[in-house]
């Protein structure tokens, strides 16, 4: 039954009546001690148009007799199909909710070829051959506390063909007893009570992330201290990240003055260096993806706009414990590294202190030599789900507001303005004057304007700073 492996095929893609489903052919290169193939390349997979969906898991099935059959289940997770010895009958049926419910595709696959199957999609299989070796890898765990499709094998309505009469087959007997098309309840939609925990949930983008990703379908659970501490590995063996599909890491310790001192140096690297180190280990050990907010003090603001590429290069503590963070968190398999700037959202920022100032009859001074962009709370929660529910490629990008870059002096000058006082209220100043007189304040990059051109070819570009700083200072 299986193919003539000696016949090459080249490494190719092809789609099937199931939307998400992909047959890929392998190239198997044989000679005189038998046959070698490159089952999974991540590389060559992803620019042959798989999705990155990040394995966790390998599991290896042996089936001793032709007719052995298995299925049909659909679990909430991807998974890659292979076979390395004999050929199967491989029978996919769309569970998933959605106009596609009840689609069915069949297939033989030997060696030379493999199968993607997205989370929803029934999966069935029966060896045509004795010894066969069924192999898969998978993106999630298996976790009693999740939901599992299951369609019976014998359903009249998706009427699959089995080579092998299934009362002539090996059957386990779950297998037989399983519902038939009709009691089946479809699978959820892609991100229908799909679970999103953010740490920090009490921070700008934390409260903003709580009404956004409801609205995105997730279910959102907010934690922060002194419900969760990251940095404590305790705390954090007694969380279920079983039960989480996405985890958002918006904690962090931001008092860049503090973190010089004797006190706040450790508090700082506990929290940007160490929690997300913690962070890390949980989504490699149970397949989550895992969001991590980066800072632009990361790099000394000597050359500018910096990509996601260019090496980190921090003046601080602050700087330097979030680059550790970084660190830490880009190993993981499924991550989003999201570098902001310059973060205005919640009840305390930068411009609702300059608009109290400017009500309350207070002159500021202000540096003029630091430039950026600013990045609104809504739009940066904005920018995440996007690279999360439309499937970008994991890795860094870089995220705020578009615009000419800004001073915070300008930033200043404008909210007195926007808020009908005179700007000339506000002083200039440079970054060394400032800081002349100041304990334990370290220098500030003086150019923190980020290159945005990667996040926005995967479709997504924020709103004009400028113009949100009208919209926000409006609806105070």
């Amino acid at each position: 039954m299986m193919n003539d492996l000696r016949t090459e095929k080249s490494l190719g893609l092809h789609t099937t009546p199931i939307p998400g489903v992909l047959i890929i052919d392998l190239p198997v290169h044989t000679d005189n001690r038998g046959w070698f193939k490159e089952n999974w390349q991540r590389a060559k997979m992803l620019e042959l148009g798989l999705p990155d969906f990040g394995p966790v898991q390998n599991n290896i099935s042996f089936n001793d007799k032709a007719g052995t059959t298995r299925g049909i289940h659909a679990e909430p997770w991807d998974k890659f199909i292979s076979v390395a010895a004999g050929t199967i009958f491989g029978a996919w049926v769309d569970l998933r909710e959605g106009p596609g419910f009840g689609t069915v595709f069949t297939r033989e696959i030997d060696p030379s070829m493999a199968i993607f199957v997205p989370a929803g999609v029934g999966n069935a299989y029966q060896t045509l051959e004795p010894k066969t070796i069924y192999t898969y890898l998978t993106n999630a765990h298996w976790s009693p506390r999740d939901t599992y499709t299951f369609l019976n094998l014998a359903d009249t309505a998706s009427a699959i063909n089995w080579p092998i009469p299934l009362d002539q087959a090996t059957l386990s007997e779950n297998d037989r007893y399983h519902p038939h098309m009709d009691e089946v309840v479809p699978f959820p939609a892609a991100t229908k009570n799909r679970r999103a925990l953010v740490t920090g949930a009490n921070g700008q983008l934390g409260r903003e992330l709580g009404v956004q990703l409801p609205a995105a379908g997730y279910e959102f659970v907010g934690m922060d201290l002194p419900e969760l501490d990251i940095s404590d590995a305790v705390a954090m063996a007694e969380v279920d990240w079983s039960s989480y599909d996405l985890v958002i890491n918006a904690a962090a310790w931001t008092d860049v003055n503090g973190a010089e001192s004797p006190e706040g140096l450790p508090l700082s690297w506990r929290a940007n260096a160490v929690g997300p180190a913690n962070l890390a280990k949980a989504a490699v050990e149970h397949g989550f993806t895992l969001v991590h907010i980066s800072s632009d003090y990361v790099f000394d603001g000597t050359k500018a706009p910096y990509s996601e590429n260019d090496p980190p290069s921090p003046l601080g503590v602050y700087g330097q414990s979030k680059a550790a963070g970084d660190a830490a968190v880009t190993p993981v398999p499924r991550h989003y590294l999201v570098r902001t700037s310059w973060v205005i959202g919640g009840d305390k920022n930068f411009m609702r202190t300059m608009k109290a100032f400017a009500d309350d009859g207070v002159n500021p001074t202000v540096v003029s030599d630091q430039i950026g962009r600013l990045t609104f709370a809504e739009d940066l929660a904005s920018g995440i789900i996007h690279l999360v529910r439309s499937g970008a490629e994991f890795g860094t990008y870089n995220l705020s507001n578009t615009g000419d870059p800004i001073t915070w002096y300008q930033v200043a000058a404008s909210t007195f303005e926007l808020c009908g006082h005179d700007p000339a209220r506000v002083s200039a100043v440079t970054s060394a004057e400032y800081l002349a007189d100041k304990q334990q304040a370290p220098r500030r990059p003086l150019n923190s304007t980020l290159d945005l051109s990667k996040i926005e070819s995967t479709g997504f570009r924020a709103a004009d700073l400028r113009q949100r700083m009208r919209e926000y200072l409006a609806g105070l």
